[in-house]
């Protein structure tokens, strides 16, 4: 981690240096506004031109709490690896002297496989009245498995707290009917999984299994797994389910 962090950071200020060896061309624009055209000093040279930004994503009105937390997504390109950068920021003051301004809280940075872009998700995942956030962070063996980071905002501490195991299970969903978050991997056969949120990681608690029958299980704060249910006659296909006791499937999934 330190030395993608390392890299990270090396980008940035690689980047940050070559805006700062660009000219800006203004020319008079209506209503007494000014249109700016950034045009080159010079050439890139071989090193720089081994880095690139690949895709940016900010909100600032959405995510945390509304108007006061900003989020900042930057993807890079660094010879032939990529790397994502989460940045988030609460506005307020250094001192009570000082106007507000946008503070940084956490500093994320992940090596990523992914060619998707960031599609990013802002959303409540854990039924607190904060907007949380995914994006698109890695590739899945089958293209059904769409993986993502999640990240929660905690309002305790005016931070965004990343879930470490968040890219294990793909499609990820908020589920009002069992208030959790529930997964659907799609393999040879595929399966629901049931998951509550425990400090930085999500935790299994149940799953239903469609893969020579149907399975349900639930499984205990240790992982350890009790088979509730099974039937070796259902023959279903790839089926999600919004709760396994009772047993009931998603409409329209």
């Amino acid at each position: 981690m330190k030395f993608i962090a390392t890299i990270c950071f090396t980008i940035l200020f690689s980047c940050n240096s070559r805006h700062e060896t660009q000219n800006t061309v203004t020319t008079p624009g209506t209503n007494n506004n000014t249109a700016k055209t950034t045009v080159p000093s010079e050439q890139p040279t071989e090193d720089t031109a081994k880095t690139a930004i690949i895709e940016t994503f900010a909100d600032s009105t959405h995510i945390g709490e509304k108007g006061k937390c900003k989020i900042e997504l930057i993807k890079f390109r660094v010879y032939d690896d990529t790397y994502v950068i989460i940045k988030f920021y609460v506005k307020g003051s250094i001192t009570l002297n000082d106007p507000e301004t946008w503070l940084v809280q956490n500093n994320y940075c992940y090596e990523t496989t992914s060619l998707r872009r960031f599609e990013p998700d802002i959303s409540d995942f854990n039924n607190d009245n904060f907007n949380d956030i995914t994006f698109i962070s890695g590739t899945a063996a089958r293209g059904a498995n769409e993986v993502r980071r999640l990240f929660i905002y905690d309002d305790q501490n005016q931070e965004l707290i990343s879930m470490v195991n968040a890219e294990d299970y793909p499609n990820m969903l908020y589920n009002k009917e069992r208030d959790c978050i529930d997964a659907f991997l799609v393999y040879g056969g595929c399966s629901t999984v049931f998951l509550r949120i425990d400090g930085d990681s999500l935790k299994k608690f149940a799953s239903v299994e469609l893969q020579n029958g149907l399975t349900v299980s639930t499984y205990d704060k240790k992982g350890n797994e009790k088979i509730i249910m099974t039937d070796k006659t259902n023959k279903a296909g790839y089926i999600r389910y919004i709760n396994f006791k009772p047993l009931k499937r998603y409409d329209n999934y």
